[in-house]
């Protein structure tokens, strides 16, 4: 398969990618809501969309990625009722808002970047974008598809869907929408229909997030911060959109709405879900409060962590599965996939010291026959898995035999040559390197190392201050500056960065 296919989650097939304007693609995944660490289930989208991105530049094509940041609008019930998430934890914190946002993207930044996961194209903020939200919501409201009540503005999905399909995303059913009991939702009676979702709400006088707009002061509806950021980088329709599959509904439903009445068309040419990570069945996340923190992962902190598990063996257990299958967390399940990362790690480690049977010119006979015709096999069923919807199980799968050709060969059971090593050489490169996006467990190390060497170093600096020993303080931050690292002191203690 030369070609690269993925399934679309709207047309419920695989299809062959088709860049609306190659080599340029555009792609859309939504990104975290920062009020907590971030957890397993995030971990899945982002390493699976990480993947995408690899392998579609690994195709040379020029990617644009776009990742946004939640900071606002997101409600405690998912839907238009309840206390922004942000600004809960903002108030029981006893913080601004906008420093429990920057400090859990800090966050997860660290984490991502620990998971060698590579860093989007643009990463838009939902308040940076309020005066795009607002003009969205007018293009909604001139088009006679939203009404205001009460200082809130809501799209008539009911209305919608008489030129329209609402729900065909989902699978949801309208009439079964609409039969839902008006009365289980504060609010409900502001809306025409329960359907019905918000673009704009008024913000109470307790709510501290608020922005004026032409309706009310208040804050943008979870929805409308993705139709609108998705069109400012990408333009009103783009390849790709993807997201967790917990998004389907009403999340992604919704933005086709409100994309294909204010710009007309339909938001995205593909849509591309991951399927959930589960706990004895069931969903991962922060509101069962069944969920686990990568941190908790990285240190083995958590009740219910037998040990800890490295950040390359929480993304090689994530890529062993299809990104569209689900995928259950068990201490058995991790120590296996910690097995085999290190299968792979260790063949790696001895590909790079193999010593090949001569050159290019030994006698065919001395060694193996098949070995380049294998290893070129290994590569073409391993691009035709990456064309075919992304398969990381069946790369790894093939990863695993060139393991098997690289063990005989240091057993001195299979004899190869240069060209062949210089093929499993690359083979490990592309594929193990570049599009899994694996590392060596020593370079994590490294870095975990380094983290708390500089913390370390940090902290005798901020000693230093308290003492009053201010010379020692610079002299420390100078060399550190010779160095190309820089110290960026704050209120809640200093940081650093290269």
């Amino acid at each position: 398969m030369k070609t690269l296919h993925l399934y679309n989650t709207l047309t419920r097939k695989k299809e062959i990618f088709e860049p609306l304007h190659a080599p340029n693609v555009g792609m859309y995944v939504c990104g975290p809501t920062v009020y907590g660490d971030p957890h397993l289930g995030h971990a899945r989208p982002a390493i699976t969309f990480d993947l995408v991105f690899r392998y579609l530049k690994f195709l040379e094509y020029k990617v644009r990625y776009v990742r946004n940041i939640t900071d606002v609008g997101h409600l405690e019930n998912d839907a238009d009722e309840g206390e922004d998430k942000i600004a809960k934890k903002a108030r029981l914190e006893q913080l601004e808002p906008m420093e429990i946002a920057q400090f859990y993207i800090d966050r997860y930044h660290k984490f991502m970047d620990m998971l060698n996961v590579l860093r989007p194209s643009i990463e838009p903020r939902a308040t940076g974008h309020i005066p795009e939200q607002i003009e969205t919501i007018q293009k909604i409201l001139d088009a006679g598809y939203a009404y205001e009540s009460n200082g809130s503005v809501y799209f008539d999905v009911q209305k919608y869907s008489k030129e329209f399909h609402y729900g065909k995303l989902s699978g949801r059913v309208l009439d079964e929408l609409l039969a839902t009991t008006r009365d289980n939702l504060d609010g409900q009676h502001e809306k025409r229909n329960s359907a019905d979702f918000a673009l704009w709400k008024k913000a109470s006088p307790e709510h501290i997030m608020r922005w004026n707009s032409p309706w009310s002061v208040g804050f943008p509806g979870w929805h409308v911060e993705c139709t609108a950021m998705g069109c400012k980088y990408l333009g009103s329709t783009f390849d790709i959109h993807g997201g967790g599959m917990d998004l389907l509904f009403p999340h992604h439903e919704s933005e086709i709405a409100q994309a294909q009445i204010a710009h007309g068309v339909e938001p995205t040419k593909y849509w591309m879900h991951n399927n959930m990570i589960t706990i004895n069945g069931q969903k991962m996340g922060k509101s069962l409060g069944n969920f686990i923190t990568l941190e908790e992962f990285f240190t083995g902190s958590h009740e219910n962590l037998e040990k800890a598990y490295s950040p390359m063996t929480i993304r090689f257990f994530i890529l062993q599965a299809h990104y569209r299958s689900t995928l259950d967390f068990s201490n058995e399940a991790l120590q296996a996939a910690e097995k085999g990362l290190k299968r792979l790690q260790e063949a790696k480690k001895t590909l790079q010291t193999l010593n090949p049977f001569g050159g290019d010119s030994i006698a065919v006979a001395e060694i193996s026959a098949d070995a380049d015709a294998e290893i070129a096999n290994l590569s073409k069923n391993c691009q035709e898995a990456m064309n075919d919807d992304f398969s990381s199980p069946t790369v790894i799968a093939n990863l695993f035999e060139a393991v098997r050709i690289i063990n005989s060969a240091k057993d001195r059971l299979t004899k190869l040559s240069n060209k062949t090593v210089n093929s499993l050489k690359s083979l490990f490169d592309v594929y193990y390197t570049q599009i899994l996006g694996l590392s060596d467990e020593t370079e994590a190390n490294n870095s975990e190392l380094i983290d708390g060497l500089m913390q370390m170093i940090l902290n005798i600096r901020q000693q230093a201050k308290n003492n009053k020993d201010y010379a020692t303080s610079d002299q420390i931050r100078d060399a550190l500056t010779a160095l190309n690292i820089t110290v960026k002191d704050g209120k809640d203690g200093a940081s650093w960065s290269f």
